[in-house]
């Protein structure tokens, strides 16, 4: 990045129920966005064969996760089943202060989480975008779901039930895209993602692109 485009970076909250296409439309966007990033959670449960710490997931004890709850390191975390999974605020923050943009895949229990701590950290609500990807109808949904043919029926309803109140929850959220058509949805997602680097308040103080230097 040259010093005259000099920048913070945006953590993308990007929420959306499953069978509304995310992977696939960050898949895409990313082929003409190469430098976006992910953040990687922490978690509690054991490594799976291949998974290596750092890169799937950041592998902690309960008492390590604990103390860093704790000590209010976590942006968002949340329990599934028996295992603990969060995102440190240092994961984020510190790509961001470097410019990079992040995207934190994550469902709506976690973004309002993450709403929730911006209202104390103003870094941490300069940087956050929020964008909800949904399909055109939940009919559409189920039968995409029904396509994929890996969940049993009460598998299914669980994920529809979930679905629904996912996207209830869509005024949460700053941008919504309907992945109806994947290339326009893709499109949609690009100029999007384009548009977030030229918000003003990423430019830090006396970086100003028409100062002398």
């Amino acid at each position: 990045m040259s010093e005259i485009r000099k920048r913070t970076g945006n953590l993308i909250v990007l929420s959306g129920p499953s069978g509304a296409g995310k992977s696939t439309l960050v898949g895409a966007v990313r082929k003409h966005l190469p430098d976006l990033e992910f953040s990687i959670s922490c978690t509690t449960r054991k490594p799976r064969p291949g998974e290596l710490h750092g890169r799937e997931y950041y592998f902690l004890t309960p008492e390590e996760f604990e103390a860093r709850s704790q000590a209010g390191g976590f942006v968002e975390e949340a329990r599934v089943f028996a295992h603990r999974y969060g995102t440190l605020k240092s994961e984020v923050l510190e790509r961001v202060r470097r410019g990079a943009d992040v995207i934190l895949d994550i469902d709506v229990q976690g973004a309002t989480q993450i709403r929730e701590a911006a209202k104390h950290d103003a870094e941490l609500a300069a940087a956050a975008v929020f964008v909800l990807i949904s399909p055109p109808s939940l009919e559409l949904l189920e039968a995409r779901l029904r396509k994929r043919a890996t969940d049993s029926e009460e598998q299914l309803a669980l994920r529809l039930a979930a679905a629904e109140r996912e996207l209830a929850s869509f005024r949460l959220y700053d941008y919504l895209i309907v992945n109806d058509d994947l290339e326009t949805a893709a499109a949609e997602l690009e100029g999007l993602f384009r548009s977030f680097r030229l918000r003003t308040g990423l430019i830090p103080e006396g970086s100003e692109p028409w100062r002398r230097k």
